[in-house]
């Protein structure tokens, strides 16, 4: 398996990002409420958790009787996810670029990706092996930076061009580079429809009050101009 493009990163945070993303204000009080308010019951349903990191995600639908299979790039991420949820689900160390064909087709209820898709290039290629993977009617729920304001942050020059970027993570006791990469909305849209997705809501969150109490002026900003965006889709057929 090559090493994915966010990996080494990864890898350098997984100990501080395990301990911290729980309460971690962008996590726990905007990114994740938003996410989950999208998701299907889970109960009795397999779920893949694409890009489970420290394993958040996955803990929250094995409480719910969710059958979960955990993929991630980050081996030390996986060794987090597999200790916060006692190895009650399936692991694969995985990239996401590389395909998943150690999965069956049509053996998945819902799919749930956080954060993860924006260190995949080709995301036809990744939305086509989620498609595969999905049974009919199943959904498909992530969320990923959104694209006006990747674009606004990294000063590009071209919106529409799928680009790699990068900047560094102060937020987790380190300076970390962290390589990813940019897609327009319309390319994100476009994957999804090319590949047999109807698009069901496209979700800007707004941050929880809690988010508040930890900094009034990101609160004000976020409430201002969204930093994530959250999208669910269904398999058509």
């Amino acid at each position: 398996m090559k090493h994915s493009i966010s990996n080494d990163a990864y890898d350098e945070l997984a100990d501080a990002y395990s301990a911290q993303a729980d309460t971690k204000p962008h996590n726990a009080y905007y990114e994740r409420p938003a996410t989950m308010s999208l998701l299907d019951e889970v109960d009795g349903r397999k779920i893949l958790d694409a890009g489970c990191g420290p394993g958040i995600y996955s803990k929250w639908l094995l409480d719910r009787g969710a059958k979960v299979v955990s993929i991630d790039a980050s081996e030390k991420m996986l060794s987090h996810a597999r200790k916060r949820t006692e190895n009650q689900g399936v692991y694969y160390h995985a990239n996401m670029e590389e395909g998943l064909p150690f999965l069956d087709n049509s053996s998945f209820d819902g799919i749930l990706s956080t954060l993860a898709v924006g260190y995949v290039r080709d995301q036809k290629a990744l939305f086509a092996e989620f498609h595969r993977l999905l049974r009919k009617g199943g959904w498909f729920v992530f969320s990923t930076d959104h694209p006006f304001s990747s674009y606004r942050y990294f000063k590009l020059e071209n919106y529409f061009e799928t680009q790699e970027i990068s900047c560094y993570w102060t937020g987790f006791g380190k300076k970390v580079l962290m390589p990813g990469y940019y897609h327009s909305l319309g390319t994100i849209c476009e994957a999804l429809s090319k590949n047999g997705f109807l698009i069901e809501t496209v979700l800007e969150p707004k941050p929880t009050e809690d988010f508040r109490a930890f900094s009034l002026e990101k609160y004000e900003s976020l409430m201002k101009f969204p930093q994530f965006m959250c999208i669910k889709a269904r398999k058509l057929a």
